[in-house]
């Protein structure tokens, strides 16, 4: 990869590339993730700096586990994931309010308002309530680089983490951000034996634990005085408290108005807000999802207006905001309507034989996180639920141990490979410990795909494309006592179709490991790899071909004179194959009982 060393000029960036940018600045030396969209390239981006370690972790728990390790040993560390992955490590997070730091430790999330690529939405604020631990909110690009910095100067000074929130649209849109360059080095690292406060036996954690009150005490003091809570006066007639991408919305739709920003969104500036108050006549909280700020102002005796008007589901923008406040829609402010795009596994996506086949054996299917989620979805209806990381697998357990006798045969759990590492193990455990029979499929797509192709374990190679020990799924799953493992390629129809059909059948755990490259990597892409094509004099319209679900099968539709020249009246039409989105897998060329599909280079 390109090194990253040009810092003496304004520079074009999102949200995520900033916070790498500003990470870089603050002198941070290790940073832990797990990809998920809309964080995965904040350490993406990191990783292309020269003098700090970054990894992807096996999962978010693991990835703060890892940065709190570094903080201990006295550097500044950074752990990222999105909103769902801070559920993932909200233990460790709880108890490192408690331990407080040595070097400085960020960490940020990443909510995704509208589920854009999300199975919910998530105000990850209240997990700073929660877990007493300061939170800031940056509002652009610029900001994300400032804020992270200030993130590990607050840490060290107030001896906690600290979060740092981001949304989607913070994340990914672009704009000017300004180097400053990096910062001294911060401590010198190493071992330190604190057991009063690292070790949390109880004892321990009971005088920690009022430290951390005496710490929220201090931390609202700094918020009255932070530079980054600030007071944008304007007309008095109409005032709003906001933080993050919700300032720029009340910014545009609002411009003559007073602004009370703010950075730092827990603790809240509680003398400022109420001073602020006091001067305006009406008073809106605007921000996404739930009332948070909200609630702690009215807590403060303050009278305002939220989410009595403004929506509490979905992003905000201007238009929204304008609508929801003056009652009326605004045609300037009026989003463009574009047609829907269904998303669909691409061609020669791997999954789509499976999900094929076990939409023909009609097995109820639970499903996980991935790109292999579209199985879901028309033609192939093939996904019966889907939780979160790793629930497919004790959903199936689950549904067989409610069931019984009646499950048996008839449901099947899957889940990706990077998925499996994640969240899958101790749940395959879950079915073998309790004798459980329950067969899972493990779609080894040699990538962490959804999220833009990263590496995990199972692919023997690290985020900066170094080789190193690849993860042998075969054996993981034998040793932790399964005893029936199939590997199968998925573009073989027919015989995954008999191998499923096999192993949900057995008396006993069964693990099917399908093994074939997501069609969108480099290395597949590079292959020459035949396209097919649809003999039309032999397509009887039938569209089995067409229940794969692949964008490359498309149907043409013939009248009933054409259909009388071809000497089938009651065909409706064909289907063609695009030679420009083929991807060679020749699924639809097993599929076809009628010959009429063959590669362009045959022919009939």
């Amino acid at each position: 990869m390109q090194k990253n060393n040009n810092l003496k000029k304004a520079l074009f960036l999102s949200g995520n590339e900033a916070l790498a940018l500003g990470a870089y600045e603050a002198n941070v030396k290790v940073a832990s993730a797990y990809p998920g969209t809309p964080s995965t390239e904040i350490i993406e981006t990191l990783s292309t700096y020269d003098g700090l370690y970054t990894e992807w972790a096996p999962n978010e728990k693991v990835a703060l586990e890892v940065a709190l390790g570094a903080s201990i040993a006295g550097v500044r560390a950074m752990a990222s994931m999105k909103h769902v992955g801070l559920n993932v490590a909200a233990d460790p997070l709880f108890t490192a309010s408690y331990t407080g730091v040595r070097g400085g430790l960020a960490v940020v999330v990443a909510d995704d308002p509208q589920m854009h690529s999300s199975q919910n939405e998530q105000d990850s604020r209240h997990y700073a309530m929660a877990s007493k631990t300061p939170m800031l909110e940056p509002s652009d690009a610029e900001e994300c680089r400032s804020f992270i910095r200030d993130a590990f100067r607050i840490s060290e000074e107030f001896d906690t983490p600290v979060l740092v929130r981001t949304t989607t649209r913070v994340s990914h849109v672009k704009g000017l951000v300004y180097p400053e360059g990096k910062v001294r080095e911060v401590a010198e690292p190493g071992l330190a034996r604190m057991p009063e406060k690292f070790v949390m036996l109880p004892a321990h954690a009971r005088r920690r634990r009022l430290f951390v009150e005496e710490r929220l005490r201090r931390l609202r003091e700094f918020a009255e005085a932070y530079g980054h809570n600030r007071i944008e006066w304007g007309s008095k007639e109409i005032g709003f408290i906001t933080s993050g991408v919700s300032y720029l919305y009340v910014r545009e739709a609002f411009p003559d108005a007073s602004v009370l920003k703010l950075g730092l969104v827990y603790p809240l500036p509680e003398k400022l807000i109420k001073g602020f108050a006091e001067e305006i006549r009406t008073l809106y909280i605007v921000e996404e999802l739930d009332p948070f700020l909200e609630l702690q102002v009215r807590a403060m005796g303050v009278e305002c207006i939220g989410k009595g008007v403004i929506p509490a589901c979905f992003e905000l923008n201007t238009a929204r905001l304008k609508e929801a406040i003056n009652g009326e829609k605004s045609e300037v402010f009026e989003p463009v309507k574009i047609p829907p795009r269904p998303p669909a596994l691409c061609p020669g996506c791997p999954h789509r034989g499976i999900f094929y086949n076990l939409s023909r054996l009609r097995l109820y299917v639970t499903g996980d996180i991935g790109c292999y989620t579209l199985g879901a979805l028309k033609p192939l209806s093939a996904m019966d639920t889907c939780i979160c990381m790793g629930a497919g697998i004790g959903n199936a357990l689950g549904i067989e141990k409610a069931l019984g006798e009646d499950a048996s045969g008839r449901v099947v759990a899957v889940i990706g490979d990077s998925t499996f590492i994640h969240s899958g193990i101790t749940p395959l455990i879950d079915i073998v410990y309790n004798r459980g029979n329950t067969t899972v499929i493990i779609l080894d797509n040699r990538t962490t795909a959804m999220t833009g192709h990263q590496p995990n374990p199972s692919t023997g190679r690290t985020i900066n494309g170094t080789e190193t020990n690849e993860i042998d799924l075969e054996a993981l799953c034998r040793a932790v006592g399964v005893r029936n493992v199939v590997t199968i390629d998925p573009h073989d129809i027919d015989n995954t179709y008999r191998v499923i059909k096999e192993e949900v059948k057995r008396h006993e755990p069964s693990v099917i490991i399908s093994r074939a490259p997501c069609a969108l990597l480099p290395e597949v892409r590079r292959l020459r790899r035949p396209v097919f094509k649809v003999l039309e004099e032999f397509c009887t319209g039938c569209r089995r071909c067409l229940k794969l679900g692949c964008p490359a099968l498309q149907w043409t539709g013939i009248d009933r004179e054409e259909a009388e020249r071809r000497g089938r009246p009651k065909q409706k039409g064909y289907t063609h194959i695009s030679s420009v989105l083929c991807n060679g897998c020749g699924e639809c060329e097993m599929v076809c009982r009628f010959d009429a599909i063959v590669k362009e280079a045959e022919d009939a």
